[in-house]
């Protein structure tokens, strides 16, 4: 009766790689016993975008077997490496980017990365946005300090479930730094290449606006996996976003998608919807992904003010709910890149 399982199973198709669930290796167990058959299905991101609709379709494949009566389906998550991975126990790097400053490109790379901790991913941030670090703010630990292990290697602080280094930890507060390209290159290496980060499934980089230094180092140091624009809808920043995506065409760094912020206002106290900065403006970006439209929220300023992001401050909010939305849009997009450069997997039962 197994084999009659798998065989069904082998028809349901996961909605974002279209190719089917075994052939993907994503089950790894099936079994029938007295009329109860068991699975569980090995999804490629904690943060799966789809896992109710698989959920779904393998109950309804799995109830055809002749004798089974009823369907346990049960979940783990294994976040595949490319090829080649970014850096020694770290799987994906995901570069998070803007045109220009004030579209809250921190922001959303604070609550993306806290996005997928919550789901159960392994996350790692770095503010590489050295000279206007506010990463350590929103996180509520700009007074941390970032120590050295006993290699000598930088150690990542903890909040909220994200390891993350921000230049706000590692020179004194209120500080300007008046680097040149040189010593901008030399912090990006260290930050990546002698930093503690551990195994992590997704390192998210918080890059500074424009399209300077450290985007060139960040891209010519290790391979990215890809990035991500943050741009609001109006055209002075859509101009600079398109700047943006052009420079990451040229370094040959993949965009999985684009996520427009402050997208709309509802009024608190009528409901009625203004789109102040107007909408839909990201769609001129050309053929990108729309990971999520984020509505401008106080409450989002308000918890990155008060240190705690705000898919966990606030995560009924309407905003907080798009960004968790864009999260896993964002894991199901690494996890389409993946699976398209990897041979077949093996099934593993």
């Amino acid at each position: 009766m197994r084999d009659a399982l798998m065989a069904a199973l082998s028809t349901v198709n996961d909605p974002e790689l279209h190719r089917d669930l075994v052939s993907l290796g994503m089950i790894e167990h099936a079994s029938v016993d007295a009329g109860v058959a068991h699975v569980k299905v090995n999804l490629t991101t904690p943060a799966c975008p789809l896992k109710g609709q698989i959920e779904h379709d393998v109950r309804a494949a799995a109830l055809t077997v002749p004798g089974v009566q009823e369907a346990v389906i049960t979940f783990g998550a294994m976040v595949r490496p490319p090829a080649q991975p970014a850096l020694p126990g770290v799987k994906h790097v995901l570069l998070v980017g803007s045109g220009k400053g004030g579209v809250g490109k921190s922001s959303v790379a604070v609550n993306l990365a806290a996005s997928l901790a919550m789901d159960g991913a392994r996350v790692g941030l770095l503010d590489a946005d050295v000279y206007g670090p506010s990463v350590a703010h929103m996180l509520g630990q700009s007074g941390a300090k970032v120590t050295a292990n006993e290699e000598r290697k930088m150690r990542p602080l903890d909040a909220h479930g994200v390891r993350f280094i921000s230049m706000a930890n590692l020179s004194p507060a209120g500080q300007a730094l008046v680097w040149r390209g040189p010593m901008l290159h030399s912090a990006i290496q260290q930050f990546l290449k002698d930093a503690a980060w551990g195994d992590l499934d997704y390192l998210i980089v918080d890059l500074p606006p424009g399209t300077g230094d450290v985007q060139l180092s960040l891209t010519q140091t290790i391979q990215v996996t890809g990035a991500v624009i943050v741009t609001t809808p109006q055209d002075v920043a859509l101009i600079d976003a398109t700047r943006a995506l052009d420079m990451f065409r040229k370094a040959s760094v993949p965009v999985l998608g684009v996520i427009e912020n402050m997208s709309y206002f509802v009024a608190p106290d009528t409901g009625i919807t203004y789109d102040i900065f107007g909408r839909g403006g990201s769609r001129k970006l050309g053929d990108h992904t729309l990971l999520g439209e984020i509505p401008l929220e106080v409450s989002v300023r308000q918890d990155a003010d008060a240190g705690t992001p705000a898919v966990l401050a606030h995560p009924d909010s309407p905003a907080a709910l798009a960004l968790r939305q864009a999260a896993r849009a964002l894991a199901g997009q690494v996890s389409v890149r993946t699976l398209a450069h990897l041979p077949d997997q093996l099934t593993v039962v």
